[in-house]
């Protein structure tokens, strides 16, 4: 017996775990007919791309071409940096057992190896979509994220690049409405909930040291009542920098947008009600905005799953969409970056990455221009991460994240649903 395993353990360490899509190190040479250049916000014609050894090396309107290298012929078609979704939840998606039971059942039905090869899956279909970064924050379990990262990042599974934080700091309950205080620790399994400034600064320390490479915090865990106090985010922020990483606020009302943004986090998540007031502040001290908005065609999905289909009248969705739109463009006026999330952790039945870009089209009907919707889902969210240079823009040095579309964004911004092509880290997961 024991001859036996010791065969099976030598096979298994000599045998090479092989990717869902190898990685690919051969030269390539991509030719786009319209190419975006994030940083300047301009579409630019017959540009050439020169990729080696997962990097972008040139790009030009002719570069050279080396020996053995592919051709890959996509002057049909619009060229993009690989988008990046700042705001994901992949080992959660949400039915309509309202939030405390479907977080119970992911903890006790589904369970965190379930959740992890169900988040697998979804992380699939946000690169076939075209999304090649995302920033997850939370809502999987005791660092699920961690684990499916990893799975990501030795090619076990294909997905996009993960900066994940682990679980969300936050006040008691976390976002379990209507908890008993005897089953508190069932909100405990999927949040890091903390009491009091020391405690808060070790959570960040527990988070770091078991791989979040971002902080979340609840400034307000709504839909319950509780908001972190100013000295727990003020300790929360100091400690997350001294570790090098950055902090992300849920933040839906005015008040707890506001501590949050005083406190020196990096990112409001949300925002939903704020003031012109607060929205200086961001814009003072350099704090994104991430608006996790709905399109029309979302809201109106969400509602026929429901069973609700005519239950809300027109001006009453509108009335929503115009709230999100006003404080979208006030943030835009008051000069606070914009950075693309989606948190869509509602199940549309719609593969979830075609359903999260539905965030964008919210954005454009929103009144943003198809450029400034385009920086927020490249450029600006690479800025948020920390990782301008290698994601976010097609330029030298940086990762070759590249995708390709099917039409004109700026005529038609329908046209980011048409993902033709997906090459990320220089391996090609989409072909024409």
């Amino acid at each position: 017996m024991r001859s036996v395993l010791a065969g099976l353990i030598l096979l298994v360490f000599a045998s090479p775990i092989r990717a869902q899509t190898p990685a690919d190190t051969t030269p390539a040479v991509i030719r786009a007919g319209r190419f975006f250049d994030s940083r300047a916000g301009t579409f630019l014609s017959n540009r050439e791309i020169l990729v080696k050894h997962g990097r972008v090396v040139e790009v030009a309107e002719h570069v050279p071409v080396p020996a053995g290298a592919r051709r890959i012929d996509l002057s049909r078609y619009t060229v993009l940096p690989g988008l990046i979704d700042a705001h994901t939840h992949l080992l959660y998606l949400e039915g309509v057992g309202g939030i405390t039971m479907e977080n119970i059942k992911a903890l006790i039905v589904e369970g965190l190896p379930l959740r992890a090869l169900h988040g697998a899956a979804r992380a699939r279909t946000f690169l076939q979509a075209g999304v090649t970064t995302v920033r997850d924050l939370g809502n999987s379990g005791r660092f699920g994220d961690v684990a499916l990262r990893t799975a990501i990042e030795d090619a076990s599974v294909d997905g996009p690049r993960m900066v994940v934080s682990g679980p969300g700091l936050s006040p008691t309950g976390g976002q379990f409405p209507g908890l008993r205080p005897e089953y508190a620790s069932l909100a405990a399994d999927e949040y890091r909930i903390v009491n009091g400034p020391d405690d808060a600064a070790v959570a960040v320390r527990e988070n770091v040291t078991f791989g979040a490479k971002v902080i979340k915090i609840y400034s307000n865990n709504t839909p319950n009542p509780g908001y972190l106090s100013s000295a727990e985010i003020e300790a929360i922020v100091e400690a997350a920098h001294r570790e090098g990483v950055r902090v992300a606020a849920h933040a839906t009302d005015d008040a707890a947008v506001w501590r949050a943004a005083a406190g020196g986090v990096n990112s409001i998540e949300h925002g939903y009600q704020v003031a012109d007031s607060t929205l200086a502040l961001m814009a003072r001290k350099g704090i994104a905005l991430v608006p996790t908005d709905f399109d029309s065609t979302g809201i109106k999905r969400y509602m026929e799953l429901q069973g609700r289909t005519g239950a809300l009248p027109p001006e009453a969705i509108e009335g929503y969409l115009k709230a999100g739109r006003d404080r979208l463009l006030r943030a835009v006026k008051a000069g606070v970056m914009i950075a693309a999330g989606s948190d869509n952790y509602i199940d549309l039945h719609w593969p979830q990455g075609m359903a999260a870009k539905h965030n964008l089209l919210a954005y454009r009907d929103d009144g943003m221009t198809a450029v400034q919707v385009l920086q927020a889902a490249t450029i600006n969210d690479a800025k948020l991460l920390g990782m301008e240079g290698q994601i976010g823009a097609i330029v030298p040095g940086a990762f070759a994240d590249i995708i390709a579309i099917q039409g004109d964004p700026e005529q038609d911004f329908n046209a980011i649903q048409r993902v033709t092509f997906v090459m990320k880290g220089g391996t090609v997961y989409r072909h024409p």
